[in-house]
Protein backbone atom coordinates (compact mmCIF):
# COMPACT_ATOMS: atom_id res chain seq x y z
CA UNK A 1 0.00 0.00 0.00
CA UNK A 2 2.71 2.30 0.06
CA UNK A 3 1.70 4.03 -3.38
CA UNK A 4 -1.36 5.13 -1.31
CA UNK A 5 0.32 5.94 1.77
CA UNK A 6 2.52 8.50 -0.46
CA UNK A 7 -0.33 9.83 -2.26
CA UNK A 8 -2.45 13.49 -1.48
CA UNK A 9 -5.32 13.78 1.07
CA UNK A 10 -7.58 13.69 -1.59
CA UNK A 11 -6.49 10.60 -3.39
CA UNK A 12 -6.31 8.67 0.21
CA UNK A 13 -9.79 9.15 1.32
CA UNK A 14 -11.90 8.42 -2.69
CA UNK A 15 -12.43 4.88 -2.86
CA UNK A 16 -12.75 4.66 -5.84
CA UNK A 17 -9.00 5.86 -6.70
CA UNK A 18 -8.07 2.95 -3.91
CA UNK A 19 -10.09 0.61 -5.75
CA UNK A 20 -8.52 0.87 -9.31
CA UNK A 21 -5.04 0.91 -8.05
CA UNK A 22 -5.80 -2.39 -6.18
CA UNK A 23 -7.15 -3.48 -9.86
CA UNK A 24 -4.41 -2.28 -11.67
CA UNK A 25 -1.81 -4.16 -9.72
CA UNK A 26 -3.85 -7.05 -9.30
CA UNK A 27 -5.61 -7.26 -6.77
CA UNK A 28 -8.66 -7.81 -8.14
CA UNK A 29 -10.27 -11.29 -6.14
CA UNK A 30 -11.19 -11.15 -2.45
CA UNK A 31 -9.12 -13.77 -0.30
CA UNK A 32 -11.82 -14.11 2.51
CA UNK A 33 -15.58 -14.21 3.17
CA UNK A 34 -15.83 -10.71 5.12
CA UNK A 35 -13.88 -7.40 4.91
CA UNK A 36 -11.66 -6.91 7.75
CA UNK A 37 -10.62 -3.58 9.46
CA UNK A 38 -6.76 -3.80 9.72
CA UNK A 39 -7.08 -0.26 11.64
CA UNK A 40 -9.26 -2.06 14.30
CA UNK A 41 -7.22 -3.23 17.83
CA UNK A 42 -7.22 -7.07 17.38
CA UNK A 43 -7.54 -8.80 20.05
CA UNK A 44 -3.90 -10.93 22.02
CA UNK A 45 -3.28 -13.71 20.32
CA UNK A 46 -3.67 -16.93 21.89
CA UNK A 47 -1.22 -18.69 24.11
CA UNK A 48 1.66 -20.06 21.91
CA UNK A 49 1.15 -23.70 21.28
CA UNK A 50 4.12 -26.30 22.01
CA UNK A 51 6.19 -27.00 18.19
CA UNK A 52 5.18 -30.47 16.86
CA UNK A 53 8.10 -32.38 17.06
CA UNK A 54 10.73 -32.85 14.32
CA UNK A 55 10.18 -35.73 11.99
CA UNK A 56 12.27 -39.15 12.49
CA UNK A 57 15.75 -38.39 10.56
CA UNK A 58 15.12 -41.37 8.36
CA UNK A 59 11.43 -40.09 7.27
CA UNK A 60 11.58 -39.70 3.51
CA UNK A 61 10.72 -35.95 2.59
CA UNK A 62 7.48 -35.64 0.33
CA UNK A 63 8.86 -36.29 -3.65
CA UNK A 64 6.34 -35.07 -6.61
CA UNK A 65 5.47 -37.91 -9.16
CA UNK A 66 7.45 -36.78 -11.61
CA UNK A 67 5.80 -39.61 -14.23
CA UNK A 68 2.51 -38.83 -13.89
CA UNK A 69 3.49 -34.94 -14.68
CA UNK A 70 5.61 -36.57 -17.54
CA UNK A 71 2.22 -38.63 -18.82
CA UNK A 72 0.34 -35.52 -18.31
CA UNK A 73 2.29 -33.73 -21.28
CA UNK A 74 2.70 -36.95 -23.24
CA UNK A 75 -0.90 -36.96 -23.27
CA UNK A 76 -1.27 -32.95 -23.84
CA UNK A 77 1.68 -33.99 -26.81
CA UNK A 78 -0.96 -36.74 -28.31
CA UNK A 79 -3.89 -34.87 -27.81
CA UNK A 80 -2.42 -31.90 -29.79
CA UNK A 81 -1.11 -33.56 -32.56
CA UNK A 82 -4.05 -35.53 -33.17
CA UNK A 83 -6.12 -32.00 -34.27
CA UNK A 84 -6.04 -31.04 -38.24
CA UNK A 85 -8.17 -28.14 -38.06
CA UNK A 86 -8.16 -25.05 -35.71
CA UNK A 87 -11.81 -26.57 -34.33
CA UNK A 88 -10.48 -29.85 -33.66
CA UNK A 89 -7.75 -28.18 -31.84
CA UNK A 90 -10.37 -25.94 -29.64
CA UNK A 91 -12.46 -28.70 -28.76
CA UNK A 92 -8.87 -31.08 -27.63
CA UNK A 93 -8.70 -27.82 -25.24
CA UNK A 94 -12.03 -28.37 -23.79
CA UNK A 95 -11.85 -31.69 -23.38
CA UNK A 96 -8.14 -31.79 -22.00
CA UNK A 97 -8.41 -31.85 -18.21
CA UNK A 98 -4.34 -32.32 -16.81
CA UNK A 99 -3.82 -28.61 -16.01
CA UNK A 100 -5.37 -27.51 -12.91
CA UNK A 101 -5.62 -23.77 -14.46
CA UNK A 102 -8.91 -25.09 -16.38
CA UNK A 103 -10.56 -25.51 -12.89
CA UNK A 104 -10.05 -21.75 -11.19
CA UNK A 105 -10.75 -19.93 -14.55
CA UNK A 106 -14.01 -19.19 -16.73
CA UNK A 107 -13.14 -19.49 -19.71
CA UNK A 108 -10.81 -21.16 -22.35
CA UNK A 109 -9.52 -18.67 -23.79
CA UNK A 110 -8.34 -19.85 -27.72
CA UNK A 111 -8.33 -17.26 -29.83
CA UNK A 112 -8.95 -13.67 -31.65
CA UNK A 113 -8.35 -12.12 -34.81
CA UNK A 114 -8.20 -13.64 -38.44
CA UNK A 115 -6.93 -17.03 -38.71
CA UNK A 116 -5.64 -16.67 -42.68
CA UNK A 117 -3.60 -13.20 -40.96
CA UNK A 118 0.48 -13.48 -42.14
CA UNK A 119 1.09 -12.20 -38.68
CA UNK A 120 0.40 -14.22 -35.60
CA UNK A 121 0.72 -12.57 -31.77
CA UNK A 122 1.54 -15.02 -29.32
CA UNK A 123 0.85 -12.96 -25.59
CA UNK A 124 1.25 -14.73 -22.25
CA UNK A 125 -1.61 -15.46 -20.46
CA UNK A 126 -5.25 -14.19 -20.16
CA UNK A 127 -6.36 -11.53 -17.11
CA UNK A 128 -9.03 -10.71 -15.79
CA UNK A 129 -11.34 -8.94 -18.32
CA UNK A 130 -10.29 -11.97 -21.10
CA UNK A 131 -10.96 -14.52 -18.69
CA UNK A 132 -14.52 -13.34 -18.35
CA UNK A 133 -15.05 -12.61 -22.14
CA UNK A 134 -13.15 -15.79 -23.63
CA UNK A 135 -10.89 -13.18 -25.80
CA UNK A 136 -7.12 -12.12 -25.63
CA UNK A 137 -6.42 -8.96 -24.93
CA UNK A 138 -9.17 -7.26 -24.62
CA UNK A 139 -8.66 -4.98 -21.03
CA UNK A 140 -6.22 -2.03 -21.21
CA UNK A 141 -3.11 -3.77 -22.74
CA UNK A 142 -5.41 -5.13 -25.28
CA UNK A 143 -6.54 -1.84 -25.86
CA UNK A 144 -2.85 -0.44 -26.20
CA UNK A 145 -2.09 -3.53 -29.02
CA UNK A 146 -4.88 -2.71 -31.43
CA UNK A 147 -3.34 0.52 -30.94
CA UNK A 148 0.47 -0.68 -32.05
CA UNK A 149 -1.28 -2.53 -34.61
CA UNK A 150 -3.22 0.70 -36.27
CA UNK A 151 0.12 1.96 -36.44
CA UNK A 152 1.16 -0.55 -38.70
CA UNK A 153 -2.02 -0.86 -40.63
CA UNK A 154 -2.98 -4.10 -38.83
CA UNK A 155 -6.38 -4.60 -36.86
CA UNK A 156 -7.64 -8.08 -35.66
CA UNK A 157 -11.27 -7.60 -37.66
CA UNK A 158 -9.64 -7.33 -40.90
CA UNK A 159 -10.50 -9.53 -43.53
CA UNK A 160 -7.26 -9.34 -45.52
CA UNK A 161 -4.72 -11.42 -44.22
CA UNK A 162 -2.04 -8.72 -45.09
CA UNK A 163 -4.04 -6.44 -42.88
CA UNK A 164 -4.97 -8.43 -39.76
CA UNK A 165 -3.92 -10.13 -37.11
CA UNK A 166 -4.69 -13.63 -35.23
CA UNK A 167 -3.60 -13.68 -31.60
CA UNK A 168 -3.40 -16.57 -28.84
CA UNK A 169 -1.59 -16.98 -25.61
CA UNK A 170 0.77 -19.13 -24.27
CA UNK A 171 -1.57 -20.70 -21.38
CA UNK A 172 -5.68 -20.80 -22.46
CA UNK A 173 -6.50 -20.19 -18.93
CA UNK A 174 -5.98 -17.52 -16.57
CA UNK A 175 -3.87 -18.09 -13.89
CA UNK A 176 -5.66 -17.32 -10.65
CA UNK A 177 -5.08 -13.95 -9.48
CA UNK A 178 -2.82 -13.52 -12.11
CA UNK A 179 -0.20 -14.78 -10.75
CA UNK A 180 2.87 -16.03 -12.71
CA UNK A 181 2.11 -19.64 -14.45
CA UNK A 182 4.65 -22.44 -12.95
CA UNK A 183 6.74 -24.46 -15.61
CA UNK A 184 4.75 -27.44 -15.48
CA UNK A 185 1.65 -25.58 -16.25
CA UNK A 186 3.20 -23.91 -19.31
CA UNK A 187 4.45 -27.50 -20.25
CA UNK A 188 1.56 -28.76 -20.38
CA UNK A 189 -0.06 -25.75 -22.66
CA UNK A 190 2.95 -25.45 -24.82
CA UNK A 191 2.12 -28.80 -27.64
CA UNK A 192 -1.47 -27.23 -27.78
CA UNK A 193 0.40 -23.55 -28.68
CA UNK A 194 2.74 -25.22 -31.17
CA UNK A 195 0.25 -27.65 -33.13
CA UNK A 196 -2.07 -23.97 -32.97
CA UNK A 197 0.50 -21.97 -35.04
CA UNK A 198 1.23 -25.32 -37.20
CA UNK A 199 -2.29 -25.30 -37.87
CA UNK A 200 -2.70 -21.29 -38.78
CA UNK A 201 0.93 -21.52 -40.35
CA UNK A 202 1.70 -17.60 -40.26
CA UNK A 203 4.78 -15.56 -42.08
CA UNK A 204 6.00 -13.94 -39.37
CA UNK A 205 5.56 -14.42 -35.19
CA UNK A 206 5.49 -11.30 -32.41
CA UNK A 207 6.23 -12.80 -29.16
CA UNK A 208 4.92 -10.12 -26.56
CA UNK A 209 6.84 -10.17 -23.48
CA UNK A 210 9.48 -12.26 -21.65
CA UNK A 211 7.43 -15.50 -20.92
CA UNK A 212 6.18 -16.10 -24.81
CA UNK A 213 9.24 -15.15 -26.16
CA UNK A 214 11.60 -17.70 -23.55
CA UNK A 215 9.29 -20.33 -24.06
CA UNK A 216 8.38 -20.26 -27.91
CA UNK A 217 12.34 -19.45 -28.44
CA UNK A 218 13.08 -22.09 -25.42
CA UNK A 219 16.09 -20.12 -24.14
CA UNK A 220 16.55 -18.79 -20.57
CA UNK A 221 17.48 -15.21 -22.13
CA UNK A 222 15.21 -12.64 -20.84
CA UNK A 223 13.14 -10.36 -22.70
CA UNK A 224 15.37 -7.46 -22.64
CA UNK A 225 17.95 -8.96 -24.89
CA UNK A 226 15.78 -10.81 -26.87
CA UNK A 227 13.56 -8.06 -28.33
CA UNK A 228 14.36 -6.56 -31.47
CA UNK A 229 16.46 -9.70 -32.73
CA UNK A 230 14.95 -11.99 -35.47
CA UNK A 231 15.01 -15.76 -34.45
CA UNK A 232 13.36 -18.75 -35.13
CA UNK A 233 10.84 -20.47 -34.02
CA UNK A 234 10.42 -24.55 -35.06
CA UNK A 235 7.32 -26.65 -36.60
CA UNK A 236 6.78 -29.75 -38.34
CA UNK A 237 6.06 -27.17 -41.50
CA UNK A 238 9.49 -25.13 -40.96
CA UNK A 239 10.70 -22.60 -39.08
CA UNK A 240 8.66 -19.12 -38.73
CA UNK A 241 10.57 -15.92 -38.30
CA UNK A 242 9.83 -14.68 -34.89
CA UNK A 243 10.15 -10.94 -33.01
CA UNK A 244 10.64 -10.77 -29.67
CA UNK A 245 9.05 -7.24 -28.82
CA UNK A 246 7.68 -6.32 -25.08
CA UNK A 247 4.33 -6.74 -23.87
CA UNK A 248 1.68 -4.16 -23.78
CA UNK A 249 1.43 -4.58 -20.10
CA UNK A 250 4.31 -3.74 -19.28
CA UNK A 251 4.57 -0.43 -21.77
CA UNK A 252 1.51 0.63 -19.67
CA UNK A 253 3.65 0.67 -16.63
CA UNK A 254 6.55 1.77 -18.28
CA UNK A 255 5.82 3.99 -21.25
CA UNK A 256 9.30 5.17 -22.26
CA UNK A 257 10.06 1.46 -23.39
CA UNK A 258 7.26 2.52 -26.22
CA UNK A 259 9.86 3.58 -28.90
CA UNK A 260 11.60 0.31 -28.99
CA UNK A 261 8.37 -1.56 -29.13
CA UNK A 262 7.99 0.98 -31.88
CA UNK A 263 10.77 -0.13 -33.75
CA UNK A 264 10.52 -3.90 -33.07
CA UNK A 265 6.71 -2.95 -34.82
CA UNK A 266 9.06 -1.39 -38.25
CA UNK A 267 10.99 -4.69 -38.50
CA UNK A 268 7.78 -6.77 -38.26
CA UNK A 269 5.90 -4.48 -41.14
CA UNK A 270 9.26 -4.41 -43.29
CA UNK A 271 9.37 -8.01 -43.09
CA UNK A 272 5.59 -9.11 -43.91
CA UNK A 273 5.99 -6.07 -46.86
CA UNK A 274 9.06 -7.87 -48.72
CA UNK A 275 7.44 -11.68 -48.65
Amino acid sequence: MSNLIGADDAARQDPLSQLKWLVEVGADEAIGETPVNRFQVRPPAPAEQPARPAPAPDAPAPRINARSGGDLVKNAVGLAQECQTLEDLREALNQFEGCGLKQTAHSTVFSDGNPAADLMLIGEAPGRDEDREGLPFVGRSGQLLDLMMAAIGRERGAQDPKASIYIANILPWRPPGNRNPSLEEISLCLPFLKRHIEIAQPKVLLALGGTSAKHLLETPTGIMKLRGRWAKVSTSAGEIDCMPTFHPAYLLRQPGQKKYAWADLLKVEAKLRDR
